[in-house]
């Protein structure tokens, strides 16, 4: 079906356009175009009533949400829910993501999302691995007894999954040589984390095809005066990515600007690293038979250390403007054009433009999510629709 979304302020690569109508049919964009085109007669006219349309949230990093926590219980139903909660909140596009866990578990998640991906489950992209291939000194709130080597059984299941596209972040420095290269050629993306990697040792990797590095300045060795780290690798690369969580508490906002001064700001995407709280009012929740509690924010297990976040991508976009000192251009290409470039998806996805798909957040002024489309259909307008 035709649609004509007018009356809105249309963020586009050339800034913001008002007397522009959006023509989408089907899934796709069709046009950007004056209100006044005649091909918009044909359309079920959609009246944005002046408020924000944005090119739609992209989340590499979704733990959980809507109570659901994707380790507890990988399955269509699970990620059902939590893109439901996202796409409240403005996400278009998720990778659900496992973090350290055992063989069987990953192969269960990895079949989730084929089926998920199969049954049209909105908005999801493919799966994030995150572990168990990490280093105990930068474990973060993963379960070391979950960590494991990266043999031969494990490429082939990280390998294995036929669509959508697969984030695997593991630390270089524990990792046999030629795996990161075997996984590459295999079209999985690689991403440093949980690493306490020095300097050489990520620019090795780099070299192999390292594409990315996940929530940077968390859970890896710093940049100093002698080494520079895996910080310092990350920031020195002009071509890798580096996924940010602003919330205020991950990482100083003063640090997070430095760095948008070291890099170019189109290398850096938001990322939420969100649990199953987001999009609820749950305090507590399950990971791995520890209890996670939500105290100011914060997501923090018994001993006191972050566990994932409760941020949703609206407020990240929210917080870049506010702590980073971003404009909103800025901002939202961080959570949409960035992330679909990261992913290889950038023909189709992160821009409002003709061709691409039509993904896009309705927001106001003070940018809450009042609608979201996925590929042609609206939240508002068709209700959750999700597959099957």
């Amino acid at each position: 079906m035709a649609y004509a979304l007018r009356n809105g302020r249309v963020l586009t690569d050339e800034g913001f356009l008002e007397h522009r109508a959006v023509l989408i049919d089907g899934a796709d964009i069709v046009a950007v175009c004056p209100e006044e085109d005649q091909r918009l007669a044909a359309a079920t006219s959609v009246d944005l009533a002046g408020r924000l349309l944005l090119p739609g949230f992209i989340d590499t990093q979704v733990n959980g949400g809507g109570g659901v926590q994707f380790n507890e219980d990988p399955c269509v139903g699970s990620i059902r829910a939590i893109g439901r909660a996202h796409r409240r909140c403005g996400t278009t596009g998720f990778l659900p993501t496992l973090i350290s866990d055992d063989p069987v578990v990953m192969a269960r998640a990895i079949a989730a999302v084929e089926a998920a991906l199969a049954a049209g489950v909105p908005g999801v992209l493919g799966i994030h691995i995150e572990g168990p291939f990490l280093n105990e000194a930068r474990k973060g709130v993963h379960d070391p007894a979950k960590f494991r080597d990266l043999d031969a059984a494990a490429l082939r299941l990280l390998t294995s999954m036929r669509a959508g596209k697969t984030l695997v972040t593991l630390a270089p420095e524990v990792t046999a040589p030629g795996a990161i290269p075997r996984l590459v050629q295999a079209g999985v993306l690689v991403s440093a984390g949980h690493s306490n990697a020095s300097h050489a040792e990520i620019r090795r990797a780099l070299g192999e095809g390292l594409r990315g590095f996940t929530h940077l300045f968390n859970a890896m060795s710093q940049m100093t005066g002698r080494e520079p780290g895996v910080v310092g690798a990350a920031l020195e690369d002009p071509d890798s990515w580096c996924g940010i969580i602003v919330d205020g508490r991950h990482v100083d906002p003063v640090v997070l600007r430095i760095a948008l001064r070291a890099k170019a700001p189109e290398r850096f995407m938001l990322v939420t690293d969100a649990m199953a709280c987001v999009g609820t009012e749950q305090r507590s929740f399950m990971l791995q038979g520890r209890r996670i509690e939500v105290q100011d924010g914060v997501c923090i297990d018994e001993d006191g250390v972050l566990a994932g976040s409760a941020l949703d991508m609206a407020h990240a976009v929210r917080n870049a403007i506010t702590l980073l000192g971003l404009e909103l251009p800025a901002a939202v290409r961080m959570a949409s054009r960035n992330p679909a470039e990261f992913l290889g998806l950038d023909a189709s996805l992160g821009r409002i433009a003709p061709g691409y798909r039509a993904n896009f957040v309705v927001a106001d002024d003070e940018l809450r999510a009042e609608d979201t489309w996925i590929d042609g259909r609206s939240l508002r307008l068709h209700g959750e629709g999700d597959g099957g």
